[in-house]
């Protein structure tokens, strides 16, 4: 396990990603074992950039966040398209959420969820991520909760190993990670002693619209090779 601290700033998503990218160098043409997995949309900019500089092929995983009933933006959890997630424990019971509550939020957000993925992939179908260095990007953590259920969605699927790569978060999310023992490495660029949000670390952070989405996911020269079943 590594956690890299590259002291720098980013102008924009794609600034971060050629950043990015210099520190995944070892992976390099590598198409044939090694997919870039986006979180949209915000890590979809980011990691088009390293899919780019690298040659190598783009997928997505799209797990929703769930908030609390006072405050939507105030993550308790997250859920992705199969149903796996992570729900913060410690948080609902302190704050006494109601589990009819929970169930509803995380029905509708498994949804929208699936909605995404269908919209995002352009009804190309899911890569196979057997036996596959996959490398789950965004644009920056917070709180860890959407990238711990992208990564239990992508656990199922029995990749080789697991590699996150963002720009910046801060330090207590990324020990987080590290103690699981589900991801093999961690880059991150930039993790600040004071951290308040992911756009504080960006000198745009404009909102990613589903149509830069679509447009980025729909570039076939970055569409993975489609393992077609075996005979």
């Amino acid at each position: 396990m590594f956690i890299s601290n590259r002291l720098s700033k980013f102008l924009n998503r794609e600034d971060a990603g050629q950043k990015l990218a210099q520190a995944l160098n070892q992976f390099k043409g590598r198409s044939s074992d090694t997919i870039i997995v986006a979180l949209p949309r915000g890590g979809v900019p980011v990691a088009y950039q390293v899919c780019k500089e690298l040659s190598l092929p783009l997928d997505i995983v799209a797990p929703r966040k769930i908030g609390a009933p006072f405050n939507k933006e105030y993550a308790i959890g997250a859920i992705a398209e199969n149903g796996d997630g992570y729900l913060n424990d410690e948080v609902i019971r302190a704050i006494n959420i109601p589990s009819d509550y929970l169930e509803s939020e995380m029905k509708k957000q498994r949804d929208e969820s699936i909605r995404r993925q269908k919209i995002y992939r352009c009804d190309r179908p899911p890569t196979a991520f057997t036996n596959k260095i996959i490398i789950l990007v965004d644009d920056g953590i917070a709180t860890g909760s959407t990238i711990k259920a992208a990564i239990a969605s992508i656990k199922v699927k029995n990749p080789k190993e697991i590699i996150v790569a963002v720009p910046v978060a801060p330090k207590d999310a990324l020990k987080e990670l590290k103690s699981s023992g589900d991801v093999s490495h961690i880059e991150c660029l930039y993790t600040p002693k004071i951290f308040e949000a992911v756009g504080c670390f960006y000198q745009d952070f404009d909102q990613t619209e589903d149509d830069t989405v679509i447009s980025l996911m729909s570039d076939k020269s970055f569409y993975p090779t489609i393992e077609k079943p075996q005979q």
